[in-house]
This record gives C-alpha cells, sequence and structure tokens, in this order.
C-alpha cells in the first residue's frame, strides 16, 4: 500500500502518471544505495533533530520502496474523498523522477487494472488498510479480496484477516485516529438519501444557521436553503445541493446547478462521491462563491462541530469521544 499524501493529493497524479511516488526529498537519490542502515543515516543527516524511532521508520519504508519491492508485485493505493482503492503492478525498478509531483521524487512506474470500492470490503480489510504508514506491506488475504473485488464487484464476507505495519507507539494512536475517520465515512457513506440531506442542514444549523429542507422530488438544485431568518431574505442565503451517489460530479453538474443561482446567492455543493478535476475548476471560476464539499471535508465538519449539532442530527451518526494522550 503506497498512500498518494494526505486526503489522497496525489492519487489523480498517481493514476495519470502510471506510478506511485513517495517524499523524502532530501535523501537524494537511492539507486546506489543497498542497506537499510545506509538509508538511516541518510535520513539522520538530513533531518537531525529526528528522534531515532522515526529515523527507523522512514528507513524502513524507503528501503522498502527503493530495494525490497519488485517488478510485478500488487500495490495498492487509496482515494478518502471517492472511497475507492486503485489497483496495480509495479512494473519497472526504482527512480529517483519529479514527475508525479516535485514532493514526492522516489518514484516506481506501475500499471493500474481497476478500482475497487471500500464498501466491498469486510469490516476486517477495511480495518487493515487503514494504517497510516506512507507505505506498508498488506497481507496476502486482504490482497486476495482485493483482487477478488475488483473482478465480481461483489460484497466480500467478513473474515479475520491481519496486517502488517511497522509503527512507532505514537503512530499507532494516530493510526487509530485515522481507522476511526474511515469508519465515520463508513457510516455516513450508508445513511439513506434523506438522512444525508438532514445531516447537511443539520451541519448548517451548527454553524448559526436557520435551514430549509427541500421535499422529495424536483427542487431546482435546492435541496436546502440556509440563512440566518430561515426564508432566505437575510444575507448570507447559501444555496444547497446534496448528491449522495457514488460516482464523482462532473463540470457539467456544477455548471447545472450555478444556472438557477442568483448573483446575491453562496453556493454548497455536496456530493459523497466526490468530484472530478474539471468539477473542481468549474467551481474556482464560478460567478457565486461556491465551496464544493467531498465525503472526506463532511466528516471533517461533522467532526469539528459535533457537539454544537442539535440531538436529532447527533441521532443520525452516533458517536463516542474517546482520549488518548496527546503527541507534541
Amino acid at each position: 500500500m503506497v498512500r498518494a499524501e494526505r486526503d489522497g493529493r496525489l492519487f489523480d497524479a498517481f493514476k495519470e502518471k502510471s506510478a506511485v511516488a513517495i517524499g523524502w526529498n532530501e535523501v537524494g537519490d537511492l539507486s546506489s544505495v543497498k542497506s537499510r542502515k545506509a538509508i538511516a543515516d541518510l535520513v539522520s543527516a538530513s533531518w537531525p533533530e529526528t528522534k531515532p524511532q522515526s529515523v527507523a521508520m522512514a528507513a524502513g519504508q524507503l528501503h522498502r520502496f527503493v530495494n525490497e519491492i519488485e517488478v510485478g508485485d500488487m500495490v495498492v493505493t487509496y482515494n478518502p474523498s471517492r472511497r475507492v482503492y486503485l489497483l496495480g503492478e509495479i512494473t519497472g525498478p526504482y527512480r529517483y523522477d519529479t514527475s508525479v509531483d516535485p514532493e514526492d521524487a522516489q518514484y516506481r512506474p506501475v500499471r493500474w487494472q481497476g478500482e475497487v470500492s471500500r464498501d466491498l470490503l469486510s469490516v476486517e480489510s477495511r480495518n487493515s488498510l487503514g494504517a497510516i504508514s506512507t507505505l506498508f506491506r498488506i497481507s496476502s488475504e486482504v490482497s486476495a479480496e482485493l483482487k477478488k473485488a475488483m473482478v465480481s464487484g461483489q460484497p466480500a464476507k467478513s473474515e479475520t484477516v491481519a496486517a502488517a505495519t511497522e509503527a512507532t507507539e505514537e503512530d499507532l494512536f494516530k493510526s487509530m485516529e485515522s481507522r476511526a475517520h474511515e469508519f465515520i465515512k463508513d457510516k455516513v457513506s450508508a445513511l439513506p438519501w434523506d438522512d444525508m440531506q438532514e445531516l447537511v442542514a443539520g451541519l448548517l444549523r451548527s454553524l448559526g444557521y436557520k435551514t430549509r429542507v427541500s421535499e422529495a422530488g424536483p427542487d431546482r438544485g435546492k435541496d436546502i436553503v440556509a440563512s440566518p431568518d430561515g426564508f432566505g431574505f437575510e444575507s448570507p442565503r447559501i444555496v444547497v445541493e446534496v448528491k449522495h451517489r457514488k460516482g464523482a460530479m462532473g463540470a457539467p453538474d456544477v455548471r447545472s446547478f450555478l444556472g438557477g443561482r442568483h448573483p446575491q446567492d453562496k453556493g454548497l455543493y455536496v456530493s459523497t462521491g466526490g468530484f472530478s478535476r474539471e468539477a473542481r475548476y468549474e467551481a474556482e471560476r464560478a460567478n457565486i462563491p461556491l465551496a464544493l464539499m467531498d465525503l472526506d471535508d463532511l466528516v471533517k465538519s461533522l467532526l469539528e462541530q459535533y457537539e454544537k449539532l442539535d440531538l436529532e442530527t447527533q441521532q443520525l451518526v452516533p458517536l463516542k469521544r474517546i482520549f488518548v494522550p496527546a503527541w507534541s
């Protein structure tokens, strides 16, 4: 598993460039560096203040990426906003190459084979794939389940699956947080459409707005209207479209939403299936202020505002606060 940076920032680049890449550029080209210790020495020299445990973990991941991964090995990456895993095969040796991203120059070429929705995987596999490390080995059971889901498109039966990760104590707590975040996304994603609409409306109410939620049926791009007075007479008037489906919204969807807006409106487009790059570009050049919110953004906002939500909204996604040690 190779993480596509925070929030899947490099997922599209991985796919378009037929590659995976990781950072630690400061250590330079590792083509001729064959031992883990030599890589650890380079990491220590590049970041003198780094703790020994963190140096060891970084060196381990770099060594695996550069020297242990072989041509023909399966590789997986993840898009958290679309909740899909991308499966492929390593097709060539390591090289130092910034074509994917200037900050991630440790590079391996890949032939991508297909995508798998997170919803098709067993709970055990979802948990196994939730580790936060940039690079980690997934078990043969999880690999087999991913391949089967890619071919069949059918959900897997729940089985016990073990994950192999390298982590410090701090990373374990961060991993718990990351996995919890993904499981909350699973819960939100499983909501019926009308509950999703109520969840977004409740989130807006927690921010101080009064909301009007459209009934089922044609709404002309206005699932929710939020404003200080609740009628849309006072500014700001926020018009919200909620799309609760697996497919990413494209530029035509954004243009359609914008077509019915008034000059004084503010727009919020919520899509649990995410947005295409073209849709985001369309939003950036919109003639009114328009925010796009994918599932990841929605859950982050939900967690930030959870204690301010009304009881009805909290009951849609019941959560319990858990305290863990803080790390500086």
